[in-house]
């Protein structure tokens, strides 16, 4: 019996449960209450945007007014023209270039970004900065044989006794080339404190328009050493072209009269140029061409100064006239007469030079000491044509 009425019971709720269910309409089933549901949540949501591009648009409403300002700033200047004393940066900049030249130097220097003072200024000062900057570029090449040239690359002879105040003897002195010639030497020295004895032969010819001499030095377990000088023959004598220097290689010195200087395969620095200067080879024989052509200019104690050019770089060498004297050399009593080069810094080569009348004074005997001790004594052995 509870049973039954225990299942009647449950039957009723059930029925009763799907009777509510069933009749209660649902939110999204119900087109009434739903749209105004819907709309009242969604207008919310979706009214906010319509209002912000209103508010939106009125800024930018307001934003464009402002252009029309801009015409009305143009207005302004009239209006300043008039009040100078109160626009002191505009009106200052525009009486500025009527005012003194003293005033536009100062407001140039002082200022320098003013468009009414600056310009005369500005285009005055350029000239100037680049006339002082254009020699500073062209320093390194124009200053070297630009300066006094003949000081620098000419011949200086001084004469005995004169004092240090005294000016040498500029005017470039003539010169008496002697016939081509070859010499044969022989040598001996030192290397490293190795003694050495060596042979060595310098050749000399030209034709009267050019020239060419040639040096070379052989030893035993040394090597060889090998010298050249080319150039041309003028009134004052020799003018190199190139000089070459080679034992293991070869450097070279290259002459640029037209440019005035002289260039190194080395890649040292340059050197000046301009008819004088010599070589390590043609010195030599243009110190005997001297001689030659006015042996009574040069008595003892005359000093001879010229511009040497080596392989890498160049020197002021300057010889004095020691005097006569007569040598015994290989070939055979032979009166000569000496002149010397005595180191004038640390690291100096000392040269000594001995040159025979005979020989059109053609060096006979060449000594040549380096400053650590090591030289090298060349002494003629015979001599002949080429």
């Amino acid at each position: 019996m509870p049973r039954r009425a225990l299942v009647a019971i449950t039957a009723l709720v059930l029925a009763l449960h799907w009777l509510v269910l069933s009749g209660v309409p649902l939110a999204w089933d119900s087109p009434a209450q739903p749209t105004g549901q819907v709309f009242s949540t969604r207008s919310i949501a979706a009214a906010p945007p319509p209002a912000l591009p209103a508010t939106a648009l009125a800024p930018v409403a307001q934003a464009a007014p402002p252009a029309p300002p801009l015409p009305a700033a143009r207005k302004k200047p009239p209006a300043r023209t008039t009040p100078s004393p109160n626009t002191s940066t505009a009106p200052a900049a525009t009486p500025a270039a009527p005012q003194p030249p003293a005033d536009a130097t100062t407001t140039a220097t002082e200022v320098g970004t003013d468009t009414a003072a600056a310009p005369p200024t500005e285009t005055l000062a350029p000239p100037a900065e680049v006339a002082a900057a254009a020699p500073e570029a062209p320093a390194s090449a124009a200053t070297r044989p630009a300066p006094p040239a003949e000081s620098t690359t000419g011949v200086d002879i001084t004469p005995p006794g004169a004092g240090t105040g005294q000016t040498p003897q500029q005017a470039p002195p003539p010169a008496r080339l002697p016939p081509p010639t070859r010499l044969a030497f022989d040598v001996s020295g030192q290397a490293k404190k190795f003694a050495y004895s060596a042979r060595a032969e310098l050749l000399w010819q030209h034709d009267g328009s050019r020239y060419e001499a040639r040096q070379e030095i052989s030893a035993f377990l040394v090597g060889t050493r090998a010298q050249r000088s080319v150039g041309a023959i003028t009134a004052q004598g020799l003018m190199p072209d190139k000089f070459s220097d080679k034992s293991r290689s070869e450097q070279a010195a290259h002459f640029d009269y037209a440019q005035g200087r002289v260039t190194f395969s080395a890649n040292t620095p340059q050197a000046p140029a301009s008819p004088g200067v010599q070589d390590r080879l043609s010195v030599f024989i243009q110190l005997g061409a001297l001689l030659a052509a006015d042996p009574g200019r040069f008595v003892p104690g005359t000093q001879i100064a010229l511009t040497t050019v080596s392989a890498r770089s160049a020197d002021r060498w300057t010889f004095t006239i020691e005097g006569p004297e007569t040598l015994d050399l290989p070939l055979g009593a032979t009166p000569t007469l000496k002149l010397q080069r005595l180191p004038r810094k640390d690291y100096d080569q000392k040269a000594e030079l001995w040159v025979a009348p005979s020989l059109g004074y053609l060096p006979v005997r060449i000594k040549l000491t380096q400053a650590n001790g090591d030289f090298a004594d060349l002494q003629l052995r015979n001599s002949g044509a080429p």
